[in-house]
Parts: C-alpha cells; sequence; structure tokens
C-alpha cells in the first residue's frame, strides 16, 4: 500500500477493472460499487474476528481466565502458555525439537508476542504484510506440532485428524495472506493512517 499520490489506489478492496466494464456493458456502476464496499466490509469483519481470535489467546494465557487456561495457571501467575502444548507433542519429525524447547522462557516470550502482536495488528489493520509473514510462521509451527497428516500418534494410539492437509492452521494463515493482498486493513482500521508514518512510508514491507 502506497503513501504518495497514488495511495488511493490502494485503499481497501476495489474492483476498478470491473466497473469499467460494467460501465461499457451498460451495467449499474453505482450497484457494483456497493458490491466493492461490501467485499471490502466483509473483509474488515473477518479481519477484525481473526485478531480477536489471538488477542483472546493471548488474555487467557497471560491472565488464566478459566477457559483454555484454568484459573491461578497464567503466564503473570508463574504458568508457562507453551510447555502443556510443546511437551504433548506426539507426532511428526519434529516431535523431539518441541519436547526441547517446551516451556523454555524464549519461547514462552516469542510465542506470547507473536500471539499479542497478529491480534493488535489485526483488530487495528496495520502492519497487515509483517502481520501476514509472521503470522504463517507462527501458524506453520503450530501445524507442524499437531502434524495433521499422521494417522497415529507416537504411542500407536490413533492421532483422530480430521484432515491430514489443510486445518484451521492453513485457513488462518490464508486468510492473513489475504488481508495483506487487499489492504483489508484501510476499512475499519488504521491502516491509511499507518501508511502515513514516514518510517512506514520508506520500508513498504512495514505496511
Amino acid at each position: 500500500m502506497a503513501v504518495h499520490d497514488h495511495t488511493r489506489q490502494h485503499a481497501g478492496f476495489r474492483l476498478l477493472a470491473w466497473n469499467k466494464a460494467s460501465a461499457h456493458r451498460g451495467g449499474d456502476a453505482t450497484a457494483v460499487g456497493t458490491d466493492s464496499a461490501l467485499v471490502a466490509k466483509s473483509l474488515a469483519t473477518v479481519r477484525i474476528a481473526t485478531g480477536f481470535v489471538f488477542l483472546w489467546a493471548f488474555l487467557d494465557k497471560t491472565f488464566g481466565w478459566h477457559y483454555a487456561t484454568g484459573s491461578g495457571k497464567g503466564w503473570i501467575d508463574g504458568g508457562s502458555p507453551t510447555k502443556g502444548f510443546l511437551a504433548g507433542v506426539s507426532a511428526g519429525p519434529l516431535e523431539s525439537f518441541f519436547h526441547d524447547i517446551a516451556g523454555r522462557g524464549w519461547t514462552d516470550w516469542l510465542f506470547m508476542l507473536g500471539l499479542l502482536g497478529i491480534g493488535v495488528a489485526l483488530t487495528s489493520g496495520i502492519a497487515l504484510r509483517l502481520t501476514a509473514a509472521a503470522g504463517t510462521a507462527l501458524m506453520a509451527m503450530m501445524w507442524a506440532a499437531e502434524w495433521p497428516p499422521a494417522q497415529h500418534l507416537s504411542t500407536g494410539a490413533p492421532s483422530m485428524s480430521s484432515n491430514p492437509f489443510v486445518d484451521y492452521h492453513l485457513v488462518y494463515a490464508l486468510a492473513m495472506i489475504l488481508f495483506a493482498v487487499a489492504a483489508a486493513g484501510t476499512t475499519w482500521g488504521l491502516g491509511r493512517v499507518w501508511a502515513r508514518i514516514p518510517l512506514v512510508a520508506r520500508h513498504r514491507w512495514l505496511v
């Protein structure tokens, strides 16, 4: 998303070519514009909802709100947000690696900062390109930890995997990439304001 005179070319999810084609065919340009706005708002809605998924995970693991994380077992109470999950990995070629890093201080910090950063970026609509890269990396690691392709765990028990390839980690990663490509932060977000910051303007990968 550019910042100079041609910034408007990237304002949200637009269908300029479609608009022109419809006009030549005698189509209703107003209706097309309405459809484009609806798409932009739909993307923004999914973007915010996805961001809340990450934010909630961060908050619950930090304060132990007795959902996925029990009361008194939050990060601020001395609990580890990664130990239980990574120590329980029982499938895939990286099983021993995840066991080795489970519960380490740097592992907890990287994981929690990732959840917080992705959650804030998605809900606010800023730094979506960087978020897409970081979020895809995080989802890839979590996918590898669960290893959906496995039919059986290392213990021999059934893995109960519902799909060997496409699971929610992949869907989240694809969604974050879509948000970045479609400049979804410019609708119901701070994408335009963020793009005007001089540092961001000089380094487009921060957009």
